[in-house]
């Protein structure tokens, strides 16, 4: 798109930050970095449940040092923040869980050093899809990957985690609905910064009231304190990452079994990679999968994954929250996102930091997590729409159709044995390879990538 801003809805677009000057572009910063705080903590605070001691710091630095190399790779253009991926959750349970041959008796720190190795081939793999588009041509590829595939593969990645909003949400439904309110009104009725900062004045402004109402003596849903500051009595203001202090018992290890239990989960990794992409595209209004190429932002993603497992992080994945926040607030520059970045390394070195966001009640989480999955769903719809997609043709109601019975019905995905492995797909693994299957085998697949690409048709891959 030739224009520098377009107009979304009342609020034109802003491409480049700087012309709001330094402080603003900070705050905007600081909303993308707590955006993504909140899932990215948890899966760490989760793979501990399993008995696997994933490190919040470590995770923090990881995502914040990933996101920048996957910005230099992708050419500094591509708006989006590396989290960690929900993904591998199964895959950790499945590492925690093992307990024959080798890993009878092995200690959760060392299965977290073999899991962390069967993620580093999984980022490789990731490396791998890249170079096939690389070398075969992305429109080759893109044939397999229409917007009837990518759109309700989007829409699935905003309903799977929709679930977890509202889990959080009812810890408290009146703070989460704070939350929730502050939001809305911020980004609908606000003027100038304040139309900009939705997500970020959602936080903030509930975990306020949160602590007032603590104060008071409200709990949550459960009986317990709103706030719990306990974790924040012996936690040190500055403290370096467990892989510095520890560093080899965070470097990875290798093993057949646990790289069949994580490897093949990136195939569902790599759907969500591309969904996330072209849900960015879709709303940023640039095609990102053609310039700076699929096969860049793919390695980006699978060398920021490998590197961060070596060390001891979680796989990283294109952050969705951010996306949302990128439709919220209309600002598009990616040194925001860098900004994040920076936000998220300098803040992995203090424990008391992570212990005093930890301290966030689940129920803001939910609320915010209500706008922000909602939206992401929104933009796959949006991406169907825009592209023209014709559902009077009955092989794109069947392929819509199946992908999102199998994304909403597989709710514990499918697993099964590879010799004495175990490995599991997902549901969204399963709704992504059945649709990529049924697009190859039905007939009147017309579909072109990057035809008829035309101004007022942001992300547009392509026509039928």
């Amino acid at each position: 798109m030739g224009n520098q801003e377009r107009q979304q809805g009342n609020q034109k677009a802003i491409r480049d930050a700087r012309q709001l000057g330094t402080p603003k572009m900070l705050v905007l910063g600081l909303q993308h970095m707590f955006a993504m705080f909140g899932a990215t903590v948890l899966v760490p605070i989760l793979v501990n449940g399993y008995g696997l001691p994933l490190s919040i710091q470590t995770t923090l630095f990881m995502a914040g040092l990933g996101t920048l190399m996957f910005h230099f790779i992708t050419k500094w253009k591509v708006p989006a923040f590396l989290g960690s991926s929900f993904a591998f959750l199964g895959g950790y349970a499945a590492v925690a869980a093992l307990s024959v041959g080798k890993y009878a008796g092995m200690s959760g720190a060392e299965k977290l050093q073999y899991a962390g190795g069967g993620i580093v081939v999984a980022g490789i793999l990731y490396m791998i899809l890249a170079l096939v588009i690389k070398v075969v041509g992305v429109k080759k590829v893109m044939r397999f990957l229409p917007p009837i595939v990518t759109g309700p593969i989007i829409i699935l990645i905003g309903l799977n985690l929709a679930p977890s909003a509202v889990s959080n949400a009812s810890t408290c439904w009146p703070l989460a609905l704070a939350a929730m309110a502050i939001v809305v009104v911020a980004n609908i009725w606000g003027k100038g910064m304040v139309k900009i900062i939705p997500i970020l004045l959602g936080v903030v402004g509930s975990y306020v009231i949160a602590v007032i109402a603590n104060a008071l003596g409200a709990t949550t849903a459960s009986g317990s304190p709103l706030v719990d500051f306990s974790a924040l009595a012996g936690a040190k203001l500055i403290g370096l990452q467990p892989f510095v202090t520890n560093f080899a018992g965070s470097v990875c290890k290798f093993d057949l079994t646990t790289i069949l239990v994580m490897a093949p989960i990136s195939i569902a990794s790599m759907m969500e990679h591309i969904g996330d992409i072209s849900a960015i595209s879709a709303t940023v209004g640039e095609n990102f999968v053609e310039d700076p190429g699929l096969h860049r932002t793919l390695i980006g993603d699978g060398l920021a994954t490998s590197f961060a497992a070596a060390f001891g992080g979680p796989a990283n994945t294109t952050y969705g929250e951010n996306t949302g926040v990128l439709v919220l607030s209309g600002v598009y520059d990616p040194r925001v996102i860098r900004l994040a970045a920076i936000y998220a390394i300098v803040l992995s070195f203090s424990p008391a930091f992570a212990a005093l966001v930890n301290s966030m009640p689940a129920a803001i989480i939910g609320g915010v997590s209500f706008i922000l999955y909602g939206m992401i769903s929104a933009i796959g719809i949006r991406n169907v729409v825009e592209n023209r997609v014709d559902f009077t043709q009955s092989r794109n109601l069947i392929i819509g159709a199946v992908i999102l019975v199998c994304g909403l019905g597989f709710t514990n995905g499918i697993t099964f044995s590879i010799g004495s492995a175990h490995v599991t797909l997902t549901s969204l693994a399963i709704a992504s390879i059945v649709g990529i299957l049924l697009n190859a085998i039905l007939p009147g697949r017309d579909y072109e990538f990057g035809s008829d690409i035309s101004e007022g048709r942001s992300g547009d891959f392509g026509r039928y």
